[in-house]
């Protein structure tokens, strides 16, 4: 398949038209300045993204998936994440219970096509593989090779966990989230386990202070931070310019229980309210989480021999980097994930082919209408079983599926 017509960006302040082929997976070729597909045959096999800025497909370093149709819970500031789960499951525990009375593998799903309406193409899950997260057709790439631990809290034998990690792989831990002395020494205790080294992987990081920093730096260890989770939780936000000093940040986007939105809210969120420059924070969803998290097939950049993840949204002239920190889910207008096209605005479905077509569904969120491959009728329905017709939300998002679709 060959997508031509579009900007490609080929980093954060370098955007070509250009003409990109498609096999498989992968992208195999790329002519620069084409805005046409060369030699590409039959329009069925092509693309036309004019007028489109094409981007790396977004990765979204920390997730909990099966959190997509939750609300956001707590009621009050806390010193730390113990504080906020006794909280939430004291003042909120019926709330939970019905959500969680949706099945899970269905809970999952939307968290799939929660990542994807937003852009993403990636997400690292912070909890189990569960089966579904390893299907060939689930909406969203997962990250498949990791290690994991709740927290120092809440996640057992840390050691063990560790030693269970597969090799190359990441080890993901949340750390240091809250702002009182128990989450600042959190990284005193992670060393002492001996747990710091460059495969390990901090989520949050949000009491981390001069001392913690250094000590990230000796063991050349990685950071995911989540700043709207921090900020409604704490009522604190991550010290970029003391944050910024660790070699490895990315940006994450958390859950619904306490972020602001979707990872493109986050990219905003970030922006504003941390002061992180455009350019750092396309890396942070990019480039920097592939090599944080061991992804392979150069995700994270468009590039021959690369992953064929690749997102598009309206061309408005600006650098790629500047695009992304004005974006929201509605200016995602089109998805592909190795090689298959996963979401379509209405404007992109007429320029598909036909082939291209099957197998896409029509969901309405807040009134826009997105194409997904997913089974959005099925997946609707199971939710509104437990949670009642009119009543499943999406991030927040109502979520419908639309009576007169193109």
């Amino acid at each position: 398949m060959w997508i031509h017509g579009a900007r490609c960006s080929f980093g954060p302040r370098k955007a070509l038209h250009a003409s990109i082929e498609v096999t498989d997976t992968l992208v195999t070729s790329i002519g620069i300045h084409s805005h046409v597909a060369p030699n590409a045959g039959s329009v069925s096999n092509q693309i036309d993204l004019s007028g489109f800025l094409l981007m790396p497909g977004l990765i979204n370093a920390h997730d909990h998936l099966q959190f997509a149709l939750f609300p956001r819970l707590g009621n009050a500031l806390h010193l730390n994440y113990i504080d906020w789960g006794e909280d939430i499951h004291r003042t909120s525990h019926e709330v939970i219970a019905r959500h969680r009375s949706v099945p899970k593998s269905v809970r999952l799903w939307w968290g799939g096509i929660r990542n994807v309406l937003c852009g993403v193409t990636t997400a690292c899950h912070h909890d189990p593989l569960w089966p579904e997260l390893q299907r060939g057709d689930f909406p969203v790439r997962v990250v498949p090779n990791y290690g994991w631990a709740h927290s120092l809290a809440h996640g057992g034998d840390l050691r063990a966990a560790r030693f269970a990690t597969p090799a190359e792989s990441a080890f993901i831990v949340h750390a240091c989230e809250g702002t009182d002395d128990r989450a600042r020494n959190e990284i005193i205790e992670l060393e002492q386990l001996g747990l710091l080294d460059e495969a390990a992987v901090l989520v949050h990081g949000l009491a981390l202070d001069e001392q913690g920093v250094a000590i990230m730096r000796k063991h050349r260890s990685s950071l995911i931070v989540c700043p709207s989770s921090n900020e409604f939780l704490f009522g604190k936000l991550p010290d970029m310019k003391l944050l910024g000093q660790i070699d490895s940040i990315a940006l994450g986007n958390d859950s619904p229980l306490t972020a602001v939105g979707d990872l493109l809210d986050e990219i905003r969120f970030a922006a504003r309210a941390c002061n992180i420059t455009a350019v750092t924070i396309y890396h942070m969803v990019t480039q920097a989480p592939a090599t944080i998290l061991r992804l392979r097939e150069a995700r994270g950049a468009i590039t021959v021999a690369g992953a064929a993840d690749l997102i598009a949204v309206r061309d408005t002239g600006l650098d790629p980097a500047d695009r992304l920190t004005t974006m929201s889910m509605r200016d995602v207008e089109f998805v592909m994930i190795g090689g298959q096209i996963q979401l379509a605005s209405e404007g992109i479905w007429e320029r598909l082919p036909s082939e291209s077509r099957e197998g896409l569904r029509p969901l309405s969120i807040d009134g826009t209408v997105r194409w997904l491959r997913a089974p959005v009728d099925m997946l609707l329905r199971k939710a509104e079983d437990v949670l009642g017709v009119g009543q499943v939300q999406l991030g927040g998002r109502s979520i419908s599926i639309p009576v007169h679709a193109v």
